[in-house]
């Protein structure tokens, strides 16, 4: 690493040229950082189900994606003050400026500034940093991760100790940190309350670990992937309800088998119409559903007016309400103390250039977590990634340790 101006570096970057199509690995370009932007070398970053979701059904394109990462700071732009060359770091997919009227109201973890980039640009400027032969290559949440290097905000970025290491953490950084938020910030589960967990990958189990930590007497799993029963038990599910060995709509078993309703339900399997199933698993006077998947299609949802008049409440979660720069140092902390588990949620190890084999087994439900390794030097890293509910699957890839060719 050197204190002389950035120059452009030329590294490798799984590039997606089409909707579905397979990633290319490519040589790419990444401009120096401009103005409150920071260059990572990306030293872990995992698979996450909306990587999948936006690769399969997004028109921006060409387009490099992941986004959840950690790795050390290359090299930073002008105005930054907060990092310097060497700095390990999070990325976050929506930052804290901590100075706009959202950030600085305490009442929500969403900012005006630096808010879910939906466009493949950089939030200052609104160009990209990554070309191909001259050709721009569009960003995803503004992190970009499946490169060896990338350029963000400084805002969507935390700095953490560089004792932990960075091959575990990346997870915090969506999969994870997302499900306990949600517990934990947004639901608030209470002591000996009833919860029910639709869809248990990544999220959902995150969502049991907290609701477990928390002290809930009974949590429920809903999935109709029997294969994640056994796995989703470590992580503080009770009891388990495959929704193909009933005859009756799901809402009723859940009512039923909890007489009246759960107190807390959340919907993390990307679908609209599980969170109306969600909502009508509550009981009526407190039931709260908390929706945090991200639905490929349909995103539209519908439910009977009836379900809120007699008590219920519906909330969303991004990111479980966690300030990135604010909180994340503090989940850091509890994993770092073994007070919440990251590493379980890995279920496969596997090299950069194995990319594609991660999203197609992510796509068949086979892969929950999933990391790869160093590009030159191949040593097996782990990391876990977000899966959605009906497909289990996490990935998490070490990237090349090497210099910049």
């Amino acid at each position: 690493m050197s204190s002389s101006t950035p120059q452009v570096i030329t590294c490798k970057a799984a590039v997606a040229w089409g909707a579905g199509e397979a990633l290319v690995m490519e040589e790419v370009q990444v401009s120096p950082p401009q103005p409150m932007e920071i260059r990572i070398k990306v030293v872990s970053t995992s698979l996450c189900r909306s990587d999948l979701v936006a690769w399969e059904t997004h028109a921006i394109f060409p387009r490099i994606f992941g986004h959840e990462a950690s790795g050390i700071v290359e090299s930073v732009g002008l105005g930054v003050t907060e990092f310097k060359e060497g700095d390990h770091v999070l990325t976050v997919y929506i930052g804290e400026c901590m100075e706009c009227r959202l950030c600085t109201s305490g009442k929500t973890n969403i900012c005006h500034v630096l808010g879910l980039e939906r466009k493949g640009l950089m939030h200052s400027d609104q160009t990209t940093r990554f070309s191909v032969k001259g050709k721009p290559v569009y960003h995803y949440c503004a992190v970009s991760s499946f490169s060896q290097y990338t350029v963000v905000h400084s805002g969507c970025a935390v700095k953490v100790d560089p004792h932990v290491p960075l091959e575990k953490i990346c997870l915090l950084s969506c999969g994870v940190a997302a499900g306990l938020g949600a517990a934990w910030n947004v639901a608030d589960v209470s002591k000996g309350s009833t919860v029910v967990i639709f869809g248990l990958g990544t999220v959902g189990l995150s969502v049991a670990q907290g609701a477990r930590l928390r002290g809930a007497s009974r949590i429920i799993g809903v999935d109709n992937n029997p294969q994640k029963f056994d796995k989703a038990k470590a992580f503080g599910i009770t009891e388990v309800v495959d929704p193909n060995s009933y005859k009756e709509p799901i809402a009723q078993v859940i009512k039923r088998i909890t007489d009246g309703g759960a107190d807390f339900s959340f919907e993390c399997a990307g679908d609209t119409d599980m969170i109306t199933t969600a909502l009508q698993s509550c009981c009526d006077g407190w039931g709260l559903t908390v929706t945090l998947g991200v639905p490929k299609v349909k995103p539209e949802m519908s439910a009977h007016y009836a379900l809120l008049l007699m008590g219920r409440t519906l909330k969303g979660s991004l990111f479980g309400g966690w300030k990135p720069k604010s909180d994340l140092p503090s989940l850091v902390e509890k994993y770092v103390k073994k007070e919440i588990d990251i590493d379980g949620y890995i279920t496969h190890n596997l090299p950069f250039d194995d990319i594609n084999k991660a999203f197609n087994l992510m796509k068949e439900g086979k892969i929950r977590s999933f990391k790869s390794l160093p590009l030159e030097n191949p040593r097996l890293l782990r990391f876990p990634m977000f899966i959605p509910a009906s497909q289990p699957c996490t990935m998490v890839m070490g990237m090349d340790t090497a210099m910049p060719t």
